[in-house]
């Protein structure tokens, strides 16, 4: 399983919630990294034999949904939107807004782990438990073979608790994973086993 997080936004470059209305896609430097990132995996799937068996996924976000468009017209394959990839499902007020505003004015007393930290949004072990599933499902349904997953920083934080089996508060930082960066997983065990399989985290924000 392949993750990679998105080119340089719009909604970043404006600092506001990049929701589904919020996004604005790629900015043209986004765009540039997109079509780089599609020729690193062409190349590391030759070198790496992943062979035609290459599947794409994407969250529904406008600026992943415009990244895989280029990743997967590199592999000649359709990407996948699964909405359980996405990044925090925000509130529909808070879609479009600035992100200082929301995160000062709607900011919830007692956030935590399982307590939202605004008003309305998910909890962290709501995303997690989420994308994870995602995940699991996705590399189910295409054992044996490689994915890409092309999503958010918090997809790729959000595979060390679906694959790494790591808790909801993950007991180190991660780095800033950044745009059109690659972290991949491997298992050659059935995804959906219980007890479940050992992942092995071959590279990380590379």
């Amino acid at each position: 399983m392949v993750l990679v997080r998105h080119g340089d936004s719009v909604h970043k470059a404006d600092g506001v919630v990049g929701g589904p209305h919020g996004c604005g896609g790629l900015t043209p430097l986004g765009h540039e990294q997109a079509a780089g990132l599609a020729s690193l995996l062409a190349a590391r799937a030759d070198q790496d034999g992943w062979g035609e068996t290459v599947a794409v996924y994407t969250s529904t976000r406008r600026r992943a949904v415009q990244t895989a468009a280029t990743v997967g017209a590199a592999f000649g394959v359709e990407p996948t939107q699964d909405c359980g990839l996405c990044t925090w499902h925000v509130p529909d007020y808070a879609d479009g807004m600035a992100v200082e505003r929301f995160l000062r004015d709607h900011a919830a007393p007692g956030g935590g782990v399982f307590r939202p930290f605004q008003d309305g949004n998910e909890t962290p072990a709501e995303l997690l438990t989420r994308i994870s599933r995602a995940l699991v499902e996705i590399a189910s349904r295409h054992r044996g073979a490689t994915v890409i997953v092309v999503a958010h920083a918090e997809t790729v934080a959000a595979s060390f608790t679906g694959l790494g089996l790591l808790g909801h508060w993950h007991p180190f930082d991660l780095v800033n994973v950044g745009n059109a960066t690659v972290t991949e997983w491997l298992t050659d065990d059935n995804p959906a086993a219980f007890p479940p399989p050992r992942w092995s985290l071959v590279r990380f924000n590379a």
